[in-house]
């Protein structure tokens, strides 16, 4: 395998990235939030998807923009650092490694919790512990092998969404699984019609709409492991489109028109219901394993994540230099010890506090998520202000209608945070995460200010 200049190697094919950018976007959101998304909005809940993943695609052309441009493993904390200053790098960079920590003890815990279906006698931190051992062990071997493991997690998740949305098809145009009476489309607008809770319910739910899509980004961090990145980051990021119209747009309109909305407060997920009405023994435990899958996948890719993050940081002097070490196979190993010593707390926290470790590290997580795509923009944004007309020109890879559609994007990102700042549940996570990035720009000042006099004193 190819090895970079910061000792990583590219051993991540394109067939890899393809499939990996459709599993980043299919998660345990999906899965399990799409309920709780469905019971606030109704029907509507399907434009929320619609206008989430029309902003989702623009945050994600103003990363391809960028990625394809200069391919980098640091990704958004790299450019943020290079386009926004040294301290929004590493305030990017630490902030995208919490919320990817956060979101590898929630998906751990989703694991064990999901475990239980089959184990219900069986203590959940033994099914987290067993999760952590695996996962951190998979990042401790080749890149190629982490990309071999993520490709059949997402073969697994897309071929379940695939099969769904055919049966769902083939209810409504052909009556499958209704004695062939074709379902037609009136569950969108026979149960207090197509805006049950109005306006306001649509809006509350396009924070569970973009949480759904949190992860997508990670992608970019292939960017300086995979063979041709250009043209490699060109399809992923192209294909963004259709896989949200596919996979969430066409997965939820299937779950509303051949599911009365109104009803799914009383099942955990709607793909459970789904593949009993069509007959299919054992619909349950199904979906439980590709649930379980989606879990895995997204804790895999988010050690993953925070690894190169680290790493990336450790490069530019604001970590220990020690994290920046590679091992014969290109793995930063010392950053991968370091991700798993912070995640044994999720394996003690599991055993102290089973019942709401899940709800303590979702929130938070995705209001990092939003942090972390508001500063892709604005290093987007700068990016092109540096770049002459000349040069704007010649750029291989363009963020459609910029740098106008960058500006709308951080607009609906922060009437999103906003809306959530009225609710209390949401309302300390955003204070948690503002007093988190006092902290880390605090410690930022202090490791700045520690280099410098090392320089004055050589």
């Amino acid at each position: 395998m190819e090895n970079t200049s910061s000792g990583l190697q590219k051993g991540l094919e394109k067939r890899h990235i393809i499939l990996m950018s459709l599993g980043c976007a299919i998660g345990v959101g999906l899965f399990l939030g799409s309920s709780k998304a469905i019971t606030m909005a109704g029907p509507s809940v399907i434009l929320a998807y619609i206008i989430g993943g029309g902003f989702m695609y623009l945050i994600m052309r103003a990363l391809g923009e960028l990625s394809v441009h200069e391919p980098s493993a640091g990704a958004f904390s790299h450019y943020a650092s290079k386009y926004l200053g040294k301290g929004a790098g590493f305030l990017v960079g630490w902030n995208y490694t919490l919320a990817a920590l956060i979101f590898c003890m929630s998906e751990v815990t989703a694991v064990a919790i999901y475990m239980k279906f089959w184990f219900p006698d069986t203590p959940q931190w033994i099914w987290a512990a067993a999760t952590f051992i695996l996962m951190i062990a998979i990042n401790t071997l080749s890149v190629k092998v982490f990309g071999e493991f993520e490709y059949w997690f997402a073969m697994i998740k897309v071929a379940t969404i695939c099969i769904m949305i055919i049966l769902g098809l083939a209810a409504i145009l052909f009556g499958l699984g209704n004695d062939g009476v074709p379902l037609g489309l009136s569950n969108l607008w026979s149960h207090g019609g197509f805006f049950p809770n109005g306006l306001e319910g649509l809006a509350g739910c396009l924070f569970l709409a973009m949480w759904a899509y949190g992860g997508m980004e990670m992608i970019a961090m292939t960017a300086g492991e995979v063979k041709e990145p250009e043209e490699t980051m060109k399809t992923a990021i192209n294909t963004t489109f259709w896989r949200i119209l596919l996979f969430y747009v066409g997965a939820v309109f299937i779950i509303i028109t051949v599911y009365p909305w109104s009803e799914f407060s009383k099942v955990g997920s709607p793909f459970v219901d789904i593949f009993s009405r069509f007959g299919i023994q054992y619909a349950a435990g199904i979906v439980n394993f590709v649930v379980i899958t989606a879990a895995l996948s997204s804790f895999n890719g988010n050690i993953y994540g925070s690894v190169r993050i680290i790493f990336n940081l450790a490069e530019k002097g604001q970590a220990p230099a020690a994290l920046a070490k590679t091992n014969k196979n290109g793995v930063p190993m010392n950053s991968v010890l370091a991700v798993a010593g912070i995640l044994l707390l999720c394996v003690l926290g599991n055993y102290l506090v089973p019942e709401n470790i899940f709800m303590y590290f979702a929130g938070l997580g995705t209001l990092c998520n939003f942090f972390t795509w508001i500063m892709i923009l604005a290093s987007q944004i700068s990016f092109r202000r540096g770049l002459s007309k000349e040069q704007l020109d010649k750029l291989a890879y363009k963020m459609p209608f910029a740098p106008y559609s960058a500006y709308l994007a951080i607009v609906f990102l922060l009437f999103i945070i906003y809306t959530l700042y009225q609710q209390d549940w949401a309302r300390i996570n955003i204070i948690c995460g503002l007093v988190w990035y006092v902290i880390v720009l605090a410690l930022y000042y202090f490791v700045e200010r520690k280099r410098i006099a090392a320089v004055k004193e050589m």
